[in-house]
């Protein structure tokens, strides 16, 4: 999934017009309402478990408070320049927006196949290669840290929230492309005829002035 959310029927386009504050502001306001589970000294206070990081984070026992299971915290800093918290507007009172990915929730799923290896996001501009200067992973690489994983559902984990990857892109140019972003391991399919979104997502990003 990825935010903005600004669907258009089966087709997400991210549109938005540098010059008019009213309509950049609504994805600007999109992402900080999304991102306020993340707060740092939310999941500070909810989420103070210290966890590993690279290390898948196994849990057999319900040794949380109230007969639950632990959850890492997540913080919003994380995502760096993508993260709101210097700059709120995440970019979009320029051709520099960011884009937030997130990988929905499987119970028990452990991506690899428990071989150890983290999952990252890896996006490609399927047109206006041109248009697009480059990009940014937050966190570095666009990894999903393994101690994420596995999630144990909502009842076991009811502070649990979900890793993120922003990337922040550099337009140039004509300002639009196609980009694809993937999950990349080798347990998530991304090619099911089916189900077209499984594993990627596919949006146009378009900066007006």
């Amino acid at each position: 999934m990825v935010w903005p959310d600004t669907y258009n029927d089966e087709v997400l386009e991210i549109t938005y017009n540098m010059s008019d504050k009213k309509n950049w502001m609504k994805n600007s306001k999109i992402l900080q309402t999304f991102l306020k589970p993340y707060n740092d000294t939310t999941q500070a206070q909810c989420n103070h478990y210290n966890c590993t990081t690279g290390k898948y984070f196994f849990q057999h026992m319900y040794n949380a408070p109230k007969h639950t299971k632990w959850s890492c915290p997540f913080y919003q800093s994380t995502l760096g320049n993508c993260s709101g918290i210097g700059d709120p507007t995440f970019g979009y009172n320029t051709a520099q927006p960011c884009v937030i990915i997130k990988m929905n929730r499987v119970i028990n799923f452990l991506p690899n196949n428990g071989t150890g290896h983290a999952p990252y996001v890896n996006c490609t501009v399927l047109e206006g290669q041109d248009n697009v200067r480059g990009y940014e992973y937050y966190p570095v690489n666009g990894t999903l840290d393994l101690s994420y994983f596995p999630y144990y559902g909502k009842l076991a984990q009811p502070s649990y929230v979900n890793p993120l990857v922003a990337v922040k892109f550099d337009l140039i140019n004509q300002r639009h492309a196609v980009i694809q972003c993937r999950v990349m391991a080798n347990n998530i399919a991304y090619q099911n005829i089916y189900d077209p979104y499984e594993g990627k997502v596919v949006f146009h990003l378009t900066a007006l002035s």
